[in-house]
């Protein structure tokens, strides 16, 4: 019976490690526009060169998807996917990972509209 129990946690033990390794595709908003952005003094910040500010609120979600704060950011040049609220400030930020940055994605409104999004594989088409 010991042997059992001890055969038994040895196999479950061998079997996190494999486990822990998956990679799981995080989901980014199909409404969500790609940009650079640079935080200059939080809440204010620049998407492509332009002045921008964080809502109230808004969310950072770093290239693990664990929230960042603004301030350890500042000064960055950063790949990135973010969502407006209604009055325009920025709600949400994902820094992108070096395959999110691959995949195409639209930076403007107007191609999202002409482009198609796949929920799925999570990709866009022109």
């Amino acid at each position: 019976m010991l042997r059992c129990v001890t055969l038994a946690a040895l196999l479950a033990s061998t079997a996190l490690p494999g486990a822990a390794q998956i990679v799981v595709q995080r989901k980014l908003a199909p409404n969500s526009l790609r940009a650079e952005l640079v935080v200059t003094q939080p809440p204010e910040l620049l998407l492509n060169g332009k002045a921008a500010r964080l809502a109230p609120g808004a969310r950072i979600h770093g290239e693990n998807n664990l929230l960042v704060l603004s301030g350890s950011i500042a000064g960055q040049k950063l790949a990135v996917n973010y969502t407006r609220e209604l009055r325009g400030e920025v709600l949400e930020v994902w820094i992108l990972n070096a395959a999110e940055r691959a995949k195409l994605w639209p930076k403007t409104a107007e191609e999202a509209a002409k482009w198609r999004f796949d929920p799925l594989s999570q990709t866009w088409t022109k």
